[in-house]
């Protein structure tokens, strides 16, 4: 069965990147518009990894992250911020709330795939 990726960004045009680069790869993808709504979607089934923005409207990715990490089911799931925050200060927080790893963007989709199979195989 395939792998599961939720990705969360409130961009629509990142969303459909990710999405097309990683169902092309063989995973399955589900977006969410905002960390609200992927906070919904992810108690509504389970994903093997959680792809999110920082820079959302009411909910960023760190508080996404620190949601997700609060619930048994995500404890150890990979979460991988993909973001245009490139700061070590920006960097300390997502790993200080659990987030698994890191991604600029823009970012190169075979990167993407890269970094998505070392994770979750």
């Amino acid at each position: 069965m395939a792998k599961t990726v939720l990705t969360v960004d409130d961009s629509a045009s990142i969303r459909q990147m990710v999405s097309f680069t990683l169902k092309s790869a063989g995973y399955e993808v589900v977006e969410a518009v905002d960390g609200m709504d992927g906070l919904d979607k992810s108690k509504s089934k389970p994903f093997n990894l959680v792809l999110t923005d920082q820079n959302m409207p009411r909910m960023d990715g760190l508080s996404l992250i620190k949601s997700l990490r609060a619930m048994p089911q995500y404890r150890t799931v990979p979460i991988l911020m993909l973001t245009t925050e490139s700061s070590d200060a920006m960097k300390s927080q997502g790993r200080a709330a659990g987030a698994t790893g890191w991604l600029v963007k823009p970012f190169d989709p075979q990167k993407l795939i890269e970094v998505v199979k070392k994770v979750i195989g």
